[in-house]
């Protein structure tokens, strides 16, 4: 098992900025992919960003390339989600997953997962 705990939520205003943690604990020797998603109310889980275990390979969504930036702190088993230029669009519940080395699902698709951390709220005020 892997878990997973995410931090850093908040409120900010539009344009700000704020920072997520995730870290996982646990069998991570397992993990290939540490990602980002989010979801608002009666919506699905989207996806936002994803990072190899290994650091070298990256994908965002298109609707925060360019503003936020996932990386990766090897050494301590977490991955960071920089989110700069806030829109109220970002409003959701933010939550991180790790995937294994599994099929060869697309890395935007929350089945690609297998651990998933219980989430962390961002709010963006106009």
């Amino acid at each position: 098992q892997v878990q997973v705990v995410e931090s850093g939520g908040g409120l900010v205003q539009a344009g700000g900025s704020l920072r997520l943690s995730c870290a996982a604990s646990g069998r991570t020797g397992v993990a290939y992919l540490m990602g980002w998603f989010r979801q608002t109310p009666g919506k699905e889980r989207e996806f936002v960003a994803t990072i190899t275990w290994s650091g070298s390979n990256t994908l965002y969504a298109d609707s925060v390339k360019g503003r936020f930036t996932i990386s990766r702190d090897d050494g301590k088993n977490t991955v960071y989600l920089q989110m700069n230029s806030l829109e109220p669009e970002d409003t959701a519940v933010y939550y991180c997953a790790v995937a294994g080395y599994g099929p060869a699902t697309a890395w935007n698709s929350t089945r690609r997962y297998d651990y998933w951390g219980q989430g962390t709220q961002v709010t963006v005020s106009p």
